[in-house]
């Protein structure tokens, strides 16, 4: 099957073309990057009934790759080019707006998915774009705290990365990112003390020098101006991601029984989405419960069943509704312990 190869390259490259057209030419383009990833995206979503079907492993995975790597090298492009454009100040107000935003969003939703794809591959090659598009937006320690620590203790107290229930977002991204890079760094320090490495092997030497570069580099295509734009963008970057994970593992946990091991990761400890075309246009991240059974299964490969948690908007959608606390607990928390009392009725339950 063809056609969803398709949907992913058509959903994934409209993402950084159009808000690349939009900083040579301006005008409508700016706009119409935007909208592609914003409104778009949304209504399609809703106005099509439509799930992708999973491919098998081996048939779309040379044409997976070639994806993601092109992905890779288009955000690497966006982002000098956007800065360079931002950092001269040519563009009117809301123009300068609509294309921070529509790249950020570009970084966050579309490179995030990306990346976290690919660091999961057992290529270098592959593992190493990964990491580069990370390092493109500062966040270079998610890298080691999602393989090492999140995957590992996801649904548990250990992870920072896993939301509480009652949790608010505010208050979990105060927790999750310091308490993320405490637990990755921590992680790689005792890699390195088990394989004999020396100290200067540690990932996060090369996350501080290369994310050194490319501030380097935005001042060099910008000026202080444009390093400015490059780092709002990281930063606004890093908070999408923080935000996916809090939607998809908001107040599901594991079960720990009495030798203090959580039990095994189950397709109920995290939350998905069957949207189309946000799923086509992240890669299918949405399908989050068949990754953390199969971190390797490459995205088109990816599984959603009607025994997994799911979300009752878009995963883009749930975020902008987990920007208002109260009303993200109101829909989220009845859903949330009515999946959590079923896990606590399995018979292979770990009673804590």
């Amino acid at each position: 099957m063809r056609h969803p190869m398709i949907l992913f390259a058509l959903a994934t490259l409209a993402a950084p073309i159009l808000p690349g057209l939009g900083a040579l030419w301006g005008g409508a383009w700016i706009y119409l990057g935007l909208a592609w990833i914003t409104l778009l995206a949304a209504v399609l979503d809703e106005a099509v009934a439509l799930t992708l079907p999973a491919e098998e492993e081996a048939a779309e995975f040379p044409r997976a790759d070639a994806l993601s790597i092109a992905l890779v090298v288009a955000q690497l492009a966006l982002l000098a080019l956007v800065v360079a454009i931002l950092g001269r100040g040519a563009l009117s107000w809301a123009e300068t707006l609509a294309l921070a935003l529509g790249t950020g969003l570009f970084l966050g939703q579309v490179g995030n998915s990306n990346a976290h794809e690919l660091i999961h591959r057992s290529s270098r090659l592959l593992h190493r774009a990964g990491v580069l598009a990370y390092l493109s937006v500062l966040y270079g320690q998610h890298v080691s705290g999602h393989l090492l620590v999140h995957h590992v203790h996801v649904g548990t107290k250990a992870d920072p990365n896993s939301a509480r229930w009652g949790e608010g977002l505010y208050r979990f991204l105060l927790r999750a990112w310091p308490g993320e890079l405490r637990r990755a760094f921590a992680a790689e320090r005792a890699r390195n003390r088990t394989s004999g490495r020396p100290a200067w092997r540690n990932p996060f030497v090369t996350y501080a020098l290369g994310g050194l570069a490319f501030c380097l580099a935005a001042h060099a295509l910008g000026g202080p101006a444009g390093l400015a734009w490059f780092l709002g963008l990281a930063i606004f970057a890093q908070l999408q991601m923080l935000t996916s994970d809090y939607v998809q593992h908001y107040g599901l946990r594991r079960s720990t029984g009495q030798s203090g091991k959580p039990e095994p990761v189950r397709s109920a400890h995290s939350w998905n989405a069957p949207h189309w075309f946000s799923s086509a246009l992240m890669l299918n991240a949405p399908r989050h419960s068949d990754h953390h059974a199969h971190p390797t299964r490459p995205y088109p490969a990816l599984r959603l069943d009607e025994d997994m948690p799911r979300l009752p908007y878009s995963l883009p959608v749930m975020a902008c509704i987990a920007l208002w606390p109260r009303h993200w607990r109101r829909l989220m928390d009845p859903l949330a312990t009515s999946w959590q009392n079923r896990m606590d009725e399995r018979p292979d339950h770990l009673p804590d």
